[in-house]
Protein backbone atom coordinates (compact mmCIF):
# COMPACT_ATOMS: atom_id res chain seq x y z
CA UNK A 1 0.00 0.00 0.00
CA UNK A 2 2.30 2.34 -1.13
CA UNK A 3 0.38 5.64 -1.66
CA UNK A 4 2.26 7.96 -4.15
CA UNK A 5 1.00 10.19 -7.15
CA UNK A 6 2.13 9.83 -10.06
CA UNK A 7 -0.10 11.60 -13.29
CA UNK A 8 1.19 9.83 -15.80
CA UNK A 9 -2.49 10.71 -18.12
CA UNK A 10 -4.47 13.63 -17.38
CA UNK A 11 -8.15 13.09 -17.64
CA UNK A 12 -11.01 15.79 -18.59
CA UNK A 13 -14.13 16.34 -16.68
CA UNK A 14 -16.07 14.24 -18.82
CA UNK A 15 -13.65 11.23 -18.55
CA UNK A 16 -13.71 11.55 -14.78
CA UNK A 17 -17.33 11.53 -14.80
CA UNK A 18 -17.64 8.52 -17.49
CA UNK A 19 -14.88 6.40 -14.79
CA UNK A 20 -17.03 7.24 -11.68
CA UNK A 21 -20.67 6.55 -13.10
CA UNK A 22 -18.93 3.09 -14.69
CA UNK A 23 -18.01 2.14 -11.19
CA UNK A 24 -21.21 2.75 -9.16
CA UNK A 25 -23.03 0.81 -11.60
CA UNK A 26 -20.48 -2.13 -10.98
CA UNK A 27 -20.73 -1.67 -7.59
CA UNK A 28 -24.29 -2.08 -7.85
CA UNK A 29 -24.10 -5.48 -10.15
CA UNK A 30 -21.45 -6.55 -6.99
CA UNK A 31 -24.48 -6.13 -4.77
CA UNK A 32 -26.46 -8.05 -7.44
CA UNK A 33 -23.92 -10.95 -7.16
CA UNK A 34 -23.08 -11.08 -3.67
CA UNK A 35 -27.45 -11.42 -3.09
CA UNK A 36 -27.01 -14.22 -5.07
CA UNK A 37 -24.19 -15.97 -3.80
CA UNK A 38 -23.58 -14.60 -0.76
CA UNK A 39 -19.87 -13.72 -1.99
CA UNK A 40 -19.57 -10.53 -0.31
CA UNK A 41 -19.06 -7.11 -2.65
CA UNK A 42 -16.37 -6.16 -0.73
CA UNK A 43 -14.29 -9.27 -2.19
CA UNK A 44 -15.25 -7.95 -5.20
CA UNK A 45 -14.54 -4.54 -5.32
CA UNK A 46 -11.03 -5.09 -3.83
CA UNK A 47 -10.18 -7.91 -6.44
CA UNK A 48 -11.51 -4.95 -9.26
CA UNK A 49 -9.29 -2.78 -7.63
CA UNK A 50 -6.30 -5.26 -7.85
CA UNK A 51 -7.43 -6.12 -11.43
CA UNK A 52 -7.33 -2.61 -12.56
CA UNK A 53 -4.11 -2.20 -11.23
CA UNK A 54 -2.85 -5.02 -13.02
CA UNK A 55 -4.29 -3.43 -16.47
CA UNK A 56 -3.38 -0.07 -16.01
CA UNK A 57 0.06 -0.91 -15.41
CA UNK A 58 0.35 -3.19 -18.05
CA UNK A 59 -0.71 -0.30 -20.49
CA UNK A 60 2.17 2.34 -18.53
CA UNK A 61 -1.11 4.10 -16.82
CA UNK A 62 -0.55 4.54 -12.90
CA UNK A 63 -3.27 6.45 -11.62
CA UNK A 64 -2.39 7.10 -7.60
CA UNK A 65 -4.35 8.34 -4.71
CA UNK A 66 -2.99 10.05 -1.94
CA UNK A 67 -3.50 8.22 1.31
CA UNK A 68 -6.06 11.22 2.84
CA UNK A 69 -8.36 10.08 0.08
CA UNK A 70 -8.45 6.63 1.47
CA UNK A 71 -8.60 8.03 5.42
CA UNK A 72 -11.85 10.48 4.52
CA UNK A 73 -13.48 7.73 3.06
CA UNK A 74 -12.95 5.23 5.47
CA UNK A 75 -14.00 7.40 8.52
CA UNK A 76 -17.13 8.65 6.51
CA UNK A 77 -17.69 5.11 5.33
CA UNK A 78 -17.35 3.52 8.90
CA UNK A 79 -20.17 6.08 10.16
CA UNK A 80 -22.67 5.50 7.45
CA UNK A 81 -22.80 2.12 7.66
CA UNK A 82 -22.55 1.80 11.49
CA UNK A 83 -25.23 4.29 11.28
CA UNK A 84 -27.29 2.08 8.68
CA UNK A 85 -27.14 -0.79 11.04
CA UNK A 86 -27.87 0.60 14.52
CA UNK A 87 -31.19 2.36 12.10
CA UNK A 88 -32.19 -1.36 11.48
CA UNK A 89 -31.90 -2.35 14.93
CA UNK A 90 -35.02 -2.85 17.81
CA UNK A 91 -34.38 -3.24 21.32
CA UNK A 92 -36.86 -4.99 23.36
CA UNK A 93 -36.72 -6.92 26.48
CA UNK A 94 -36.58 -10.47 25.05
CA UNK A 95 -33.10 -9.31 23.17
CA UNK A 96 -31.37 -8.49 26.74
CA UNK A 97 -29.33 -11.64 25.84
CA UNK A 98 -28.70 -11.27 22.37
CA UNK A 99 -26.88 -7.96 23.12
CA UNK A 100 -25.28 -9.26 26.03
CA UNK A 101 -23.59 -11.91 24.27
CA UNK A 102 -22.30 -10.07 21.66
CA UNK A 103 -20.86 -7.24 24.11
CA UNK A 104 -19.10 -10.39 26.02
CA UNK A 105 -18.26 -11.64 22.74
CA UNK A 106 -16.91 -8.45 21.01
CA UNK A 107 -14.65 -7.54 23.99
CA UNK A 108 -13.40 -10.56 25.07
CA UNK A 109 -12.13 -12.15 21.69
CA UNK A 110 -10.85 -9.10 20.70
CA UNK A 111 -8.90 -8.58 23.96
CA UNK A 112 -7.35 -12.47 24.03
CA UNK A 113 -7.26 -12.15 19.73
CA UNK A 114 -5.01 -8.88 20.72
CA UNK A 115 -2.53 -10.01 22.96
CA UNK A 116 -2.26 -13.05 20.50
CA UNK A 117 -1.48 -11.53 17.37
CA UNK A 118 1.23 -9.40 18.83
CA UNK A 119 2.50 -12.13 20.75
CA UNK A 120 2.98 -13.73 17.11
CA UNK A 121 4.36 -10.10 15.73
CA UNK A 122 6.93 -10.32 18.50
CA UNK A 123 8.35 -13.76 17.59
CA UNK A 124 7.59 -13.70 13.74
CA UNK A 125 9.06 -10.21 12.86
CA UNK A 126 11.39 -9.57 16.34
CA UNK A 127 8.55 -6.40 17.17
CA UNK A 128 8.84 -4.97 20.30
CA UNK A 129 5.71 -6.28 21.93
CA UNK A 130 4.25 -3.00 23.16
CA UNK A 131 5.38 -1.85 19.77
CA UNK A 132 3.15 -4.56 18.22
CA UNK A 133 0.32 -3.81 20.46
CA UNK A 134 -1.34 -0.95 17.99
CA UNK A 135 -0.66 -3.33 14.84
CA UNK A 136 -2.02 -6.29 16.67
CA UNK A 137 -5.54 -4.21 17.65
CA UNK A 138 -6.16 -3.23 14.23
CA UNK A 139 -6.13 -6.85 13.11
CA UNK A 140 -8.01 -7.75 16.48
CA UNK A 141 -11.15 -5.74 15.06
CA UNK A 142 -14.29 -7.08 13.46
CA UNK A 143 -14.94 -4.73 10.49
CA UNK A 144 -18.54 -3.65 10.10
CA UNK A 145 -18.15 -2.16 6.92
CA UNK A 146 -17.70 -5.41 5.53
CA UNK A 147 -19.82 -7.53 7.99
CA UNK A 148 -23.10 -5.95 8.44
CA UNK A 149 -23.85 -6.12 4.90
CA UNK A 150 -22.73 -9.12 4.25
CA UNK A 151 -25.45 -10.96 6.48
CA UNK A 152 -28.85 -9.32 5.29
CA UNK A 153 -29.76 -12.95 4.41
CA UNK A 154 -29.22 -14.47 7.35
CA UNK A 155 -32.29 -15.11 9.74
CA UNK A 156 -32.96 -12.03 12.30
CA UNK A 157 -31.28 -13.47 15.57
CA UNK A 158 -27.82 -14.69 13.36
CA UNK A 159 -27.60 -11.11 11.47
CA UNK A 160 -28.48 -9.08 14.97
CA UNK A 161 -25.86 -10.74 16.74
CA UNK A 162 -23.30 -10.06 13.83
CA UNK A 163 -24.73 -6.59 13.70
CA UNK A 164 -24.38 -5.79 17.23
CA UNK A 165 -20.85 -7.74 17.75
CA UNK A 166 -19.23 -6.34 14.77
CA UNK A 167 -20.11 -2.42 15.90
CA UNK A 168 -19.34 -3.15 19.33
CA UNK A 169 -16.28 -4.85 18.29
CA UNK A 170 -15.36 -1.38 16.54
CA UNK A 171 -16.27 0.56 19.50
CA UNK A 172 -13.98 -1.24 21.76
CA UNK A 173 -11.31 -1.63 19.34
CA UNK A 174 -10.88 2.46 19.33
CA UNK A 175 -10.88 2.45 23.05
CA UNK A 176 -8.57 -0.18 23.19
CA UNK A 177 -6.59 1.14 20.09
CA UNK A 178 -6.44 4.68 21.91
CA UNK A 179 -5.26 2.92 24.99
CA UNK A 180 -1.75 1.00 23.77
CA UNK A 181 -0.87 4.00 21.87
CA UNK A 182 -0.44 5.52 25.28
CA UNK A 183 2.75 6.64 26.33
CA UNK A 184 2.60 4.88 29.71
CA UNK A 185 0.40 1.66 29.05
CA UNK A 186 0.38 0.50 32.89
CA UNK A 187 -0.08 3.22 34.70
CA UNK A 188 -3.12 4.63 36.85
CA UNK A 189 -3.37 7.08 35.09
CA UNK A 190 -3.89 5.90 32.13
CA UNK A 191 -6.27 3.58 33.07
CA UNK A 192 -8.23 6.54 34.81
CA UNK A 193 -8.00 8.88 31.29
CA UNK A 194 -9.29 5.25 29.74
CA UNK A 195 -12.54 5.21 32.55
CA UNK A 196 -12.95 9.07 32.24
CA UNK A 197 -13.38 8.83 28.37
CA UNK A 198 -15.56 6.37 28.33
CA UNK A 199 -17.89 8.52 30.68
CA UNK A 200 -17.67 11.33 28.84
CA UNK A 201 -18.37 9.67 25.45
CA UNK A 202 -21.74 8.47 27.03
CA UNK A 203 -22.68 12.07 28.44
CA UNK A 204 -21.76 13.05 25.31
CA UNK A 205 -23.99 10.61 23.10
CA UNK A 206 -27.04 11.34 25.30
CA UNK A 207 -26.44 15.01 25.32
CA UNK A 208 -26.15 15.19 21.46
CA UNK A 209 -28.95 12.83 20.71
CA UNK A 210 -31.27 14.27 22.96
CA UNK A 211 -30.64 17.83 21.49
CA UNK A 212 -30.54 16.21 17.68
CA UNK A 213 -34.57 15.14 18.30
CA UNK A 214 -35.06 18.26 19.77
CA UNK A 215 -33.79 19.86 16.12
CA UNK A 216 -36.38 17.33 14.23
CA UNK A 217 -39.02 19.44 15.44
CA UNK A 218 -38.10 21.97 14.18
CA UNK A 219 -37.04 21.23 10.75
CA UNK A 220 -39.40 21.74 7.96
CA UNK A 221 -38.63 21.47 4.17
CA UNK A 222 -36.89 18.49 1.96
CA UNK A 223 -33.16 19.42 2.67
CA UNK A 224 -32.79 18.15 5.95
CA UNK A 225 -31.42 14.82 5.93
CA UNK A 226 -27.99 15.87 4.99
CA UNK A 227 -28.25 18.32 7.83
CA UNK A 228 -28.87 16.10 10.36
CA UNK A 229 -25.44 13.82 9.17
CA UNK A 230 -23.79 16.97 8.99
CA UNK A 231 -24.34 17.47 12.52
CA UNK A 232 -23.70 13.60 13.04
CA UNK A 233 -20.38 13.58 11.51
CA UNK A 234 -19.43 17.20 12.69
CA UNK A 235 -20.16 15.45 16.99
CA UNK A 236 -18.11 12.38 15.68
CA UNK A 237 -15.00 14.43 14.37
CA UNK A 238 -14.91 16.76 17.68
CA UNK A 239 -14.96 13.42 19.98
CA UNK A 240 -12.24 12.08 17.65
CA UNK A 241 -10.27 14.91 18.29
CA UNK A 242 -10.93 14.48 22.01
CA UNK A 243 -9.34 11.12 21.52
CA UNK A 244 -13.24 9.75 22.33
CA UNK A 245 -14.57 6.49 21.13
CA UNK A 246 -17.17 8.62 18.74
CA UNK A 247 -18.86 5.59 17.05
CA UNK A 248 -20.62 5.12 20.30
CA UNK A 249 -22.39 8.10 19.71
CA UNK A 250 -23.81 6.92 16.33
CA UNK A 251 -24.56 3.65 17.74
CA UNK A 252 -26.44 5.44 20.49
CA UNK A 253 -28.46 8.02 18.06
CA UNK A 254 -28.88 5.00 15.53
CA UNK A 255 -30.81 2.92 18.28
CA UNK A 256 -32.71 5.74 19.75
CA UNK A 257 -33.63 7.11 16.64
CA UNK A 258 -35.25 3.81 15.70
CA UNK A 259 -36.63 2.67 19.19
CA UNK A 260 -38.01 6.31 20.36
CA UNK A 261 -41.68 4.89 21.30
CA UNK A 262 -40.70 3.62 25.05
CA UNK A 263 -38.98 6.88 25.93
CA UNK A 264 -42.13 9.33 24.62
CA UNK A 265 -44.75 9.40 27.41
CA UNK A 266 -46.45 11.81 28.34
CA UNK A 267 -45.44 15.86 28.32
CA UNK A 268 -42.30 14.19 26.11
CA UNK A 269 -44.26 12.65 23.65
CA UNK A 270 -46.86 15.89 22.93
CA UNK A 271 -43.25 17.57 22.39
CA UNK A 272 -41.11 15.77 20.29
CA UNK A 273 -43.54 14.70 18.10
CA UNK A 274 -43.57 10.75 17.50
CA UNK A 275 -44.82 11.47 13.94
CA UNK A 276 -42.02 13.83 12.90
CA UNK A 277 -39.21 11.39 14.17
CA UNK A 278 -40.76 8.57 12.33
CA UNK A 279 -40.51 10.21 9.19
CA UNK A 280 -37.17 11.52 9.43
CA UNK A 281 -35.65 7.86 10.73
CA UNK A 282 -37.27 6.47 7.28
CA UNK A 283 -35.53 9.52 5.28
CA UNK A 284 -32.16 9.11 7.19
CA UNK A 285 -32.36 5.43 6.61
CA UNK A 286 -32.47 5.58 2.57
CA UNK A 287 -30.25 8.16 2.17
CA UNK A 288 -27.37 6.59 4.96
CA UNK A 289 -27.83 3.13 2.71
CA UNK A 290 -27.40 4.94 -0.62
CA UNK A 291 -24.15 7.32 0.80
CA UNK A 292 -22.96 3.99 2.63
CA UNK A 293 -22.87 2.09 -0.66
CA UNK A 294 -21.70 4.67 -2.53
CA UNK A 295 -18.83 5.36 0.14
CA UNK A 296 -17.65 1.63 0.60
CA UNK A 297 -17.93 0.88 -3.33
CA UNK A 298 -15.18 3.68 -3.70
CA UNK A 299 -13.13 2.65 -0.73
CA UNK A 300 -12.54 -0.74 -1.37
CA UNK A 301 -11.98 -0.27 -5.13
CA UNK A 302 -8.81 2.26 -4.23
CA UNK A 303 -7.58 -0.19 -1.34
CA UNK A 304 -7.87 -2.65 -3.71
CA UNK A 305 -5.89 -0.60 -6.56
CA UNK A 306 -2.91 0.31 -3.87
CA UNK A 307 -2.60 -3.01 -2.50
CA UNK A 308 1.00 -4.14 -3.60
CA UNK A 309 -0.09 -7.89 -4.68
CA UNK A 310 4.22 -8.62 -4.59
CA UNK A 311 4.49 -8.37 -0.33
CA UNK A 312 1.42 -10.53 0.21
CA UNK A 313 2.74 -13.21 -1.47
CA UNK A 314 6.09 -13.25 0.15
CA UNK A 315 7.09 -15.95 2.36
CA UNK A 316 7.57 -14.15 5.52
CA UNK A 317 4.16 -12.60 5.22
CA UNK A 318 2.48 -15.86 4.31
CA UNK A 319 3.73 -17.67 6.90
CA UNK A 320 2.96 -14.55 9.86
CA UNK A 321 -0.61 -13.99 8.09
CA UNK A 322 -1.49 -17.62 8.69
CA UNK A 323 -0.92 -17.69 12.40
CA UNK A 324 -2.52 -14.51 12.95
CA UNK A 325 -5.80 -15.77 11.12
CA UNK A 326 -5.43 -19.62 12.72
CA UNK A 327 -5.01 -17.74 16.20
CA UNK A 328 -8.33 -15.35 14.83
CA UNK A 329 -10.45 -18.33 14.37
CA UNK A 330 -9.27 -20.49 17.34
CA UNK A 331 -10.40 -18.00 19.72
CA UNK A 332 -13.35 -16.97 18.10
CA UNK A 333 -14.39 -20.95 17.97
CA UNK A 334 -13.50 -21.67 21.98
CA UNK A 335 -15.40 -18.46 22.88
CA UNK A 336 -18.48 -18.75 20.76
CA UNK A 337 -18.71 -22.84 21.77
CA UNK A 338 -17.51 -23.10 25.06
CA UNK A 339 -17.93 -19.86 27.06
CA UNK A 340 -21.04 -18.05 25.15
CA UNK A 341 -22.52 -21.16 23.80
CA UNK A 342 -24.11 -19.50 20.84
CA UNK A 343 -24.17 -20.43 17.70
CA UNK A 344 -21.00 -21.49 16.03
CA UNK A 345 -22.02 -21.85 11.48
CA UNK A 346 -22.05 -19.66 10.31
CA UNK A 347 -20.57 -17.00 12.88
CA UNK A 348 -17.16 -18.27 13.65
CA UNK A 349 -16.33 -17.53 10.08
CA UNK A 350 -17.72 -14.00 10.18
CA UNK A 351 -14.91 -12.05 11.84
CA UNK A 352 -13.82 -9.54 8.93
CA UNK A 353 -11.08 -7.78 9.08
CA UNK A 354 -11.20 -4.56 6.90
CA UNK A 355 -12.00 -0.70 6.99
CA UNK A 356 -11.66 -0.29 10.28
CA UNK A 357 -8.32 -2.01 10.35
CA UNK A 358 -7.25 -0.05 7.55
CA UNK A 359 -8.02 3.20 9.50
CA UNK A 360 -6.06 2.24 12.97
CA UNK A 361 -3.42 1.04 11.01
CA UNK A 362 -3.13 4.69 9.14
CA UNK A 363 -3.23 6.06 12.87
CA UNK A 364 -0.60 4.60 14.51
CA UNK A 365 2.05 6.97 15.95
CA UNK A 366 5.08 7.87 14.60
CA UNK A 367 6.77 6.60 17.77
CA UNK A 368 5.16 3.39 17.60
CA UNK A 369 5.43 2.61 13.69
CA UNK A 370 8.22 -0.61 13.41
CA UNK A 371 10.42 -0.39 10.40
CA UNK A 372 9.99 -4.36 10.89
CA UNK A 373 5.98 -4.15 10.44
CA UNK A 374 5.19 -5.53 6.61
CA UNK A 375 2.33 -4.07 5.64
CA UNK A 376 1.80 -7.33 3.52
CA UNK A 377 0.45 -8.51 6.50
CA UNK A 378 -2.23 -6.29 6.95
CA UNK A 379 -3.27 -6.65 3.74
CA UNK A 380 -3.00 -10.80 4.17
CA UNK A 381 -5.30 -10.82 6.97
CA UNK A 382 -7.90 -8.27 4.90
CA UNK A 383 -8.51 -10.61 2.15
CA UNK A 384 -8.36 -14.23 3.58
CA UNK A 385 -10.60 -13.05 6.65
CA UNK A 386 -13.07 -12.20 3.68
CA UNK A 387 -12.70 -15.09 1.72
CA UNK A 388 -12.87 -16.70 5.03
CA UNK A 389 -16.34 -15.40 5.32
CA UNK A 390 -17.13 -16.22 1.98
CA UNK A 391 -17.23 -19.51 2.22
CA UNK A 392 -19.00 -19.91 5.26
CA UNK A 393 -21.43 -17.97 3.76
CA UNK A 394 -21.72 -19.69 1.01
CA UNK A 395 -22.41 -22.96 2.56
CA UNK A 396 -24.77 -21.64 5.14
CA UNK A 397 -26.87 -21.03 2.29
CA UNK A 398 -26.54 -24.21 1.07
CA UNK A 399 -27.50 -25.36 4.27
CA UNK A 400 -30.39 -23.32 4.56
CA UNK A 401 -31.24 -24.40 0.92
CA UNK A 402 -30.83 -28.11 1.77
CA UNK A 403 -33.14 -27.50 4.83
CA UNK A 404 -35.92 -26.01 2.43
CA UNK A 405 -35.82 -28.88 0.22
CA UNK A 406 -36.54 -31.64 2.64
CA UNK A 407 -39.31 -30.18 4.42
CA UNK A 408 -40.95 -29.63 1.02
Amino acid sequence: MNLQLYYLMILDTYHILIVLSIVTIISYLFNIISEKLRVPSAILLIGCGILTQVVTGYYGMTVYIPRKILEILGVVGLIMIVLEGALDLKITKSKRKLITQSFLAALSVLLITAIAIADILHLALDIDFFKALPYAVAMGVISSAIAIPSVHNLDGGKKEFIIYESTFSDILGILLFNYVISDKLLSLATAGLFVWNLVLITVISILSTILLMLLFRYLKGHIKVFLILSIVVLVYSVSKQMHLPSLFFILVFGLVLNNSEPFLKGKLKKFLHPEKLISVNTELKSMTAELAFLIRTFFFLLFGYSLDVTLVLSGTVLLTGSAIMLVILVIRYVFLRYISQTNIFPELFIAPRGLITILLFYSIPTHLVSDKFNEGVLSFVIIVSGLIMMLGLLFSNRKVDQKLMTEV
